[in-house]
């Protein structure tokens, strides 16, 4: 039996203030159900990067409800929304966000270590080997490739052992082959942990590897579902 794990409902949210301001989620309702892979989708600036940061707890609405693994978060102060972040939600950016005076252990390990959690450097290390990067703990940011450094920070964003796993242009910065490759990982973790998996992507293939697209488009969310397979990926090359 599925159940509900992300439930927006008509989310508003405004950014920037009197004449810089502009009105980027319009609206919104959106569920997905434990265990799928959502790919969201649209040209830029329609409000899709933003959608994926109010979904990651790092943005609050304006209006509207959102509630992720049963928890209301825009009821929550922010240092009840940053708590249930930590031990609920892990995020994924383009641009890796690694500490660069620590090593890749390093960096997996602190956030768990700021969590109180126990053995935080036992557990570092698990999900470092998980991501194929045993051979290098402790390697600084700087010594690593950019699909190292990725791997790396997919390794700390799974290892709280998150219900979600949110990614933002995962693949956005590397090569086709490098990119194909953290998808891979990406995919096989989400299946492997039974995690629910949002991503946001222009790349039309990454997007078709997903059980769902979304479709934003000027701060909405646009009517009827995107099949998946071939006619998916067409539909997308053509957005």
């Amino acid at each position: 039996m599925t159940k509900t794990i992300i439930d927006l409902k008509n989310a508003d949210l405004t950014l920037g203030r009197d004449a810089a301001s502009v009105h980027v989620l319009k609206g919104m309702n959106l569920t997905i159900e434990t265990g799928e892979s959502v790919g969201i989708v649209g040209p830029s600036g329609s409000g899709k990067s933003t959608l994926l940061m109010v979904l990651a707890g790092l943005e609050r609405l304006d209006k509207g409800e959102i509630h992720i693994a049963g928890s209301a978060l825009h009821a929550l102060s922010e240092d009840q929304v940053a708590e249930f972040r930590g031990r609920t939600i892990g995020i994924v950016f383009q641009s890796f966000h690694l500490i660069p005076n620590m090593t890749a252990l390093e960096n997996v390990a602190v956030p768990l270590e700021l969590a109180n959690v126990p053995n935080a450097f036992d557990k570092a290390r698990n999900e470092l080997v998980s991501v194929g990067l045993g051979e290098r703990l402790n390697h600084y940011p700087g010594q690593l490739s950019g699909g190292e450094q990725q791997r790396v920070a997919i390794a700390r964003a799974l290892a709280p052992q998150p219900k979600l796993l949110i990614a933002d242009e995962p693949t956005g910065n590397l090569d086709t082959e490098t990119g194909k490759q953290i998808a891979d990982l990406l995919f096989s973790q989400q299946s492997g942990r039974d995690m629910t998996l949002v991503l946001v992507t222009h790349d039309p293939a990454l997007a078709a590897r997903c059980s769902r697209q979304v479709r934003v488009r000027s701060g909405r969310i646009e009517s009827g579902q995107i099949e998946t397979g071939s006619v998916q990926a067409a539909v997308a090359v053509s957005a």
